[in-house]
């Protein structure tokens, strides 16, 4: 059976084409709610750090009525870092809405989302966003994706997708091209009405369910979010959980809610189709089902891809230890870890060398700079280790994962962006020159792009465009010697000084200035030379009883560089680690005893 009452839609993208802020518009024209009410744009992105990154994280629902219709939306990220969120919301959808930019056409993350869409057999309709953009290029985009459609093994029906125009940030929809023929968004909602089907299940099977996402309510406890396959629930029924290793568990359904505008409301059952949020199970995990307690069969486990990259989280150590955190002992960090995993499924946690260390693998560095940033905010001080690649081996040869590399700058630029590209094992696949534009294609190591994005920014002065998508497991390039770097170290504990760093600062990149607190072993800036350099920055001037005119009056700092928590982690060599606090993030060499460290060095070097 297929419910014709009922529309469950997922709206996917490339990072910033505005899906978002078309769920705006929808909610808006929908009239979900009241003229006043939920101002401002991006209505969807509630967490802060989304908010302040201008991107969407986590996956999250809505629903609202049109034309007698309940639409089920789920607003998913663009990122691939986050992909695990994009392969489980398409086990709770019908059909997709794809976005693509007017003038951007097809990005390397369009194709992420749309095969897995693809893949899961979904109807799919095409929105040509950003329509009011002044170089807006509809026609060729159109075809771009549609080429995009059969590369990626569309089938006849898939292919022959609706289209529709839009600009979402200023509400109008059309079926054609032209912005003056636009009233509203409403054709978007007709599209999805007309041409995605509803959910199909039988109500009168045996109740089945998978579960999609996990949240936690601090009256409710944890939350089951997920679509009904079969059957109906009913408020305080039994069901069997099946959790991923086939044990059975009965539970008691306390809260059973369905999705009404941005929020939930409780009722009394659902039936096969719906997307419903549970609550009454405790241990229940992401990819597993609830079943009914007699004839329920268990439905299949989700899989999801492998993470690429891992970095080591552990406890700080350093001489300023659990002085700026709330949360500083290892047990502390297992148990945040513990919990992040119950909800994010491309995640993996092992223990690591000592008690306090623990090997966390990811689908990338955002993925894993987010759950820090996550951490840090939350009150936890924890130190982390550069991020690397995780190898496979297969048939006896090591095996790393390699990705598409599109980049967009301006063409006097792209000299050095591919000369920078070749030493980090980059190969170049496509170059384009368009009205000043150079785009490039490349593919390369994960291992090369660690820690070049900060440098391509600079190389390209704030104006290029980097964009990757895994292209899956390949034979182990050489090894890639671009990207080492040469450190200024603290020699000594104390308070930095202005008339030390004035020296210091003609020997290097400062990244912090005067008055700040710093310990021995500490990194304090990047030299000029690719070497390491010990150096004190806590020097003061020395009085005399002479007094001179001009002594110390043309004394200049430079503004010291502001490193973010990403551009921290490019930075990092394999022997140093970030010391992360609510507070400050501190580079730091991990053996802080200059001695030890010249004793580490000559036995590595005698054992090679």
């Amino acid at each position: 059976m297929v419910r014709d009452d009922l529309r469950n839609i997922a709206i996917i993208a490339h990072v910033d084409h505005g899906k978002t802020t078309l769920v705006d518009a929808l909610l808006k024209q929908s009239h979900t709610f009241r003229e006043g009410q939920t101002m401002g744009t991006t209505i969807m992105d509630s967490n802060e750090l989304e908010r302040e990154r201008g991107i969407t994280i986590f996956a999250k629902n809505a629903a609202i009525e049109w034309k007698g219709k309940k639409i089920n939306i789920v607003d998913t990220p663009g990122h691939a870092d986050f992909g695990g969120e994009v392969e489980r919301i398409m086990n709770l959808v019908n059909g997709c809405l794809l976005l693509v930019d007017a003038k951007e056409g097809p990005m390397p993350q369009t194709k992420f989302v749309l095969k897995k869409a693809l893949e899961a057999g979904h109807r799919v309709i095409l929105v040509i966003n950003k329509i009011d953009k002044k170089d807006a290029r509809p026609a060729w985009v159109l075809n771009k994706t549609f080429d995009l459609f059969i590369d990626l093994g569309a089938t006849d029906e898939q292919a022959h997708f609706p289209v529709l125009y839009a600009s979402a940030i200023n509400g109008i929809a059309g079926t054609e091209p032209e912005i003056e023929k636009m009233k509203d968004i409403s054709p978007i909602l007709n599209a999805v009405v007309e041409h995605l089907s509803g959910p199909s299940g039988d109500p009168s099977a045996p109740m089945q369910m998978s579960i999609v996402n996990i949240f936690y309510d601090n009256y409710k406890g944890r939350i089951a979010v997920g679509r009904m396959v079969n059957g109906v629930v009913k408020q305080g029924a039994q069901v069997k959980h099946i959790n991923r290793d086939g044990k059975e568990a009965i539970a008691k359904i306390t809260a059973l809610q369905v999705y009404d505008g941005l929020g939930r409301r409780d009722v009394a059952s659902a039936s096969a189709g719906e997307i419903v949020a549970l609550s009454g199970m405790e241990d229940v995990q992401i990819g597993e089902c609830l079943v009914d307690p007699f004839q329920g069969k268990a439905l299949p486990v989700m899989s999801v891809e492998e993470p690429t990259v891992k970095m080591t989280f552990g406890a700080n150590t350093s001489p300023f230890a659990g002085n700026e955190g709330e949360f500083s002992t290892a047990r502390h960090v297992k148990e945040r870890l513990e919990r992040e995993l119950l909800n994010d499924v491309a995640l993996r946690v092992e223990k690591g060398e000592g008690d306090s260390q623990f090997v966390v693998s990811g689908r990338g560095e955002l993925h894993l700079a987010i759950l820090i940033e996550k951490m840090r905010r939350e009150g936890y001080e924890l130190q982390v280790s550069r991020p690397q690649v995780i190898f496979k081996e297969k048939d006896g040869v090591t095996m790393e994962p390699f990705e598409a590399v599109s980049i967009e700058c301006p063409e006097a630029f792209s000299g050095i962006v591919i000369e920078k590209m070749g030493k980090r094992r980059g190969e170049m696949k496509d170059m384009l020159v368009e009205n000043g534009t150079s785009f490039l294609e490349f593919e390369i190591p994960t291992r090369g792009l660690i820690g070049y994005r900060s440098e391509f920014l600079t190389d390209t002065k704030g104006q290029g465009i980097i964009n990757t998508l895994l292209l899956g497991y390949r034979e182990k390039a050489g090894d890639i010697t671009a990207g080492s770097h040469g450190a200024m170290i603290s020699m000594e504990q104390g308070e930095t000084m202005g008339y030390s760093l004035t020296n210091l600062q003609e020997r290097g990149s400062l990244f912090l200035g005067p008055g700040v607190q710093v310990y021995a072993g500490m990194v304090i800036g990047e030299n000029s030379r690719n070497e390491d350099m010990e150096v004190n920055p806590c020097k003061e001037k020395k009085l005399s009883n002479m007094r001179s005119k001009g002594d110390g009056a043309s004394v200049i700092l430079e503004t010291p560089r502001d490193m973010t928590l990403e551009m921290n982690l490019e930075f990092l060599g394999d022997d140093e680690l970030l010391e992360v606090t609510p507070k400050s993030m501190r580079i730091r060499k991990m053996i802080l005893d200059a001695g030890q460290r010249k004793r580490a060095q000559t036995r590595t070097v005698s054992e090679e």
